[in-house]
């Protein structure tokens, strides 16, 4: 996403956002919604995250609301036609940073349920959302069947990495706070975190001091050159899937650029 240095309106709209959640009544992050007659729920979704995750769950009839295309979705102005998908909708996935989706269903008189999504491409997370949401759906088989698929690929994607270690050992990463998930992909060693914000002349100074082989910047929110002088990579890692709402590329694309930027040996 574009850099969040001095956005202060979208923080404004997510407390209006959430007392507006909060006061619907219909917030279903418990997972214990009632499933479509059908078993074939109409989701909603604001990104592709959340379509990802709806998918990995069983979910068929996916809607994505944020073209791709928007750096950043909290700023997206939704439409009429997005109103209109959202009235058909048997559930509505959002994420607490977008203010947008409760408005959304409130002014499509949607019956939907509104799902509170927990974005982080940590796998034990994403496990843990995939079977909520699978069991949310009536989908619990096709949620177990993703996850054994997924456990799989991560599994040698981790190895495959650890097998690229410079000398054996894991390497130091200083990570965005929404990239921590592929250091531990790759079994790195933590040397510190940074932003969402700026890095200030402060955090720059220990994290330097910390000599880390590589800073794992966020693609979707960066700020630039995290530590110039240091002698580190800096790694963009991607996080919200394409638009086939294929989760698995996600960790595919991050352990490559790893891969390609890991210290020679």
């Amino acid at each position: 996403m574009a850099r969040t240095r001095g956005r202060i309106t979208p923080l404004l709209a997510l407390s209006a956002a959430l007392a507006l959640v909060t006061g619907c009544g219909s917030d279903s992050s418990s997972g214990d919604a009632k499933q479509p007659p059908s078993g074939k729920p109409t989701v909603v979704v604001t990104t592709t995250w959340e379509g990802a995750l709806a998918k990995a769950a069983g979910a068929e009839k996916v809607k994505v609301i944020v073209p791709q295309s928007v750096q950043h979705a909290p700023d997206y102005d939704p439409k009429p036609s997005d109103l209109a998908a959202v009235a058909d909708a048997d559930f509505v996935l959002y994420a607490p940073f977008e203010p947008y989706a409760g408005k959304i269903k409130e002014a499509a008189g949607s019956k939907a349920e509104l799902v509170e999504v927990n974005l982080d491409n940590d796998a034990d997370n994403v496990r843990a959302e995939v079977t909520r949401l699978g069991k949310l759906f009536g989908t619990a088989k096709a949620a177990t069947q993703w996850k054994t698929a997924f456990t799989t690929e991560y599994a040698k994607l981790s190895k495959e990495l650890k097998a690229d270690w410079p000398a054996g050992k894991s390497p130091a990463v200083v990570s965005q706070v929404f990239t921590t998930w592929a250091a531990k992909l790759a079994g790195a060693t933590s040397a510190g975190t940074f932003g969402p914000e700026a890095v200030t002349p402060a955090q720059l100074a220990e994290l330097s001091k910390k000599k880390p082989a590589l800073v794992l910047d966020n693609a979707h929110m960066s700020t630039g050159t995290v530590l110039p002088d240091s002698g580190a990579k800096q790694v963009k890692i991607v996080n919200y899937p394409g638009e086939d709402l294929d989760l698995l590329p996600v960790y595919r694309n991050a352990a490559a650029e790893l891969t390609k930027a890991m210290p020679a040996s």
